[in-house]
């Protein structure tokens, strides 16, 4: 389970967040909505480990998530393998040759064997439907592809956690449809999601939880 308790977090001297607390708990699925620069993509990285609050606590299984404890390499890997983060600007976490790669990455780094990154890259371009673009390099793909690569890569590493800022964007109206199609299908896995978005009708069909954010930084009772 996650837990924020009174968090606070500064960028160059400006609230970014304000008196955050929330929990999020194991098998749910939490909408959080508000309007641009309320801190959404700040909290989430938070809670992604790649910010560190200025005052509170993170709690990730009663476990304080603070920088001393993200240099403890085991916990680190611990981190990553449980929490999958998929950006809002998808384009932002491609760096790799191509697909294949890019999906294969986060498997190597955490020591699979060559035969388990091959079988799980197969399944997750097959899952996603990026056979025809599997030898192309990330930055010539579509912006639905994108966020089908982004999310094959973050998937195959089989996250218990996913945290996901604002998924629909740069999705037309079918890949929209896929991505609710999907989404309810990783909720039926009892996995936690954790997703900023703006479309009521993702958050009517999904959502567990919500949570409303104001453009004081600060969640609305």
């Amino acid at each position: 389970m996650i837990e924020l308790k009174n968090i606070d977090y500064y960028y160059d001297q400006r609230k970014v967040l304000d008196d955050i607390s929330a929990v999020f708990p194991d098998g749910t699925c939490t909408c959080i909505d508000g309007p641009n620069g309320c801190g959404k993509s700040t909290l989430f990285r938070i809670l992604s480990g790649l910010a560190f609050p200025s005052r509170g606590t993170y709690l990730l299984d009663g476990i304080a998530v603070t920088p001393e404890r993200m240099k403890d390499k085991v916990f680190l890997q611990t981190m990553h393998r449980k929490i999958g983060y998929l950006f809002q600007d998808s384009q932002t976490q491609l760096f790799t040759r191509s697909v294949e790669d890019e999906i294969a990455f986060g498997l190597f780094q955490l020591g699979c064997s060559r035969e388990e990154v091959h079988a799980k890259t197969e399944k997750y371009i097959a899952m996603m439907g990026l056979e025809e673009v599997r030898k192309s390099a990330p930055f010539n793909l579509s912006g639905g592809e994108k966020k089908k690569t982004a999310l094959a890569a973050v998937l195959a590493m089989n996250p218990e956690i996913l945290i996901l800022d604002e998924p629909a964007a740069s999705l037309d109206e079918d890949g929209q449809a896929w991505l609710l199609n999907f989404l309810q299908q990783i909720k039926a896995e009892k996995k936690t999601l954790i997703l900023a978005t703006h479309q009521k009708e993702l958050v009517d069909a999904i959502a567990d939880q919500t949570i409303q954010m104001n453009k004081l930084h600060q969640l609305v009772k």
